[in-house]
């Protein structure tokens, strides 16, 4: 029987429908193994005895991306994107490549580098973590960069029996019972997302502000709060916010990964998108303030 739209699943682990048994997709599992950044998976329980290599699960009839090594797929192929319409048609390289080209005596090189997860070191300022950024290099000289913030959603409650059901390769997997945390949406991600591109605003070398990488229906969290219908802006800037949101496409058969799929590529303005955090059209009004403690209190 299918699954009600409502309930909720596992899509996929180790980079695989639950239910694939094939030979492809049982390696992952037993290597503990993430398809996507090519490395052990780091959804490890709190005792860092069990790997989960939870990918996706569904959510009120979606299915939600919920680790951001998800968003690697392909060699990195939504930060080489970022690089490729940034900057254009330069060689895209991963640290460890540019050392190697450093290393072998090509100091002149011009190309974009990547700093960021599994390459190299994050950056570091202050108290802010920058996910990714895409630097510019020629001739020895960083010519401009830009920066890459990185968003899944985090999960609450726990999917353990149907995670020992698919690992057990059992064909009846129960309804999970996991939550997703969305109210870190308002509390850290757009806070996060505002701070980060107020600094890189600021940069004598940056031209091109944050961009952001998200699935689409956390993003779409993100316009129950600033609303859908924030201003778009025709070209990226200093003060420009691009996201990029994707999803997860079309099922496969036993043994392949299912591909990321771009579905919106939004540009708008740091500051309308800050105002619209602090005040936006869906902030609740202070008479409904004053109404839920009444309800709360049993008062009039």
């Amino acid at each position: 029987m299918a699954a009600k739209q409502t309930e909720r699943q596992l899509v996929e682990v180790f980079g695989h429908d639950p239910r694939d048994h094939s030979s492809a997709a049982r390696t992952f599992w037993q290597l503990n193994a993430c398809p996507f950044i090519g490395k052990e998976c780091t959804k490890f329980d709190h005792t860092r005895t069990i790997c989960y290599g939870t990918c996706s699960v569904t959510n009120a009839g979606q299915e939600v991306v919920i680790c951001p090594n998800r968003l690697y797929e392909n060699n990195y192929e939504a930060i080489r994107k970022v690089g490729s319409d940034v900057f254009g048609d330069i060689p895209f390289m991963l640290f460890d490549e540019y050392i190697r080209t450093v290393a072998s005596g090509n100091h002149q090189i011009d190309c974009l580098v990547a700093l960021g997860h599994n390459s190299g070191k994050e950056v570091k300022i202050s108290q802010l973590s920058m996910d990714w950024v895409i630097a510019h290099i020629s001739n020895q000289q960083l010519v401009e960069y830009v920066g890459i913030e990185v968003q899944s959603i985090d999960i609450t409650g726990n999917y353990r029996d149907a995670w020992y059901a698919a690992r057990d390769m059992r064909d009846d997997i129960p309804t999970s019972g996991h939550g997703l945390n969305w109210a870190n949406v308002h509390k850290r991600l757009i806070p996060q997302i505002i701070r980060k591109s107020l600094v890189y605003s600021k940069s004598l070398l940056v031209k091109n502000g944050l961009h952001f990488i998200v699935p689409e229906p956390v993003y779409q969290r993100f316009e129950a709060i600033i609303g859908a219908n924030i201003p778009l802006v025709d070209r990226p800037g200093k003060e420009v916010i691009v996201v990029h949101t994707y999803d997860i496409g079309s099922r496969v058969e036993p043994g392949k990964m299912r591909t990321l799929v771009l579905n919106r590529e939004l540009m708008f303005d740091l500051n309308e998108f800050s105002k619209r955090f602090i005040s936006g059209p869906n902030l609740p009004t202070g008479v409904a303030l004053d109404d839920k403690i009444r309800s709360i209190l049993a008062v009039s």
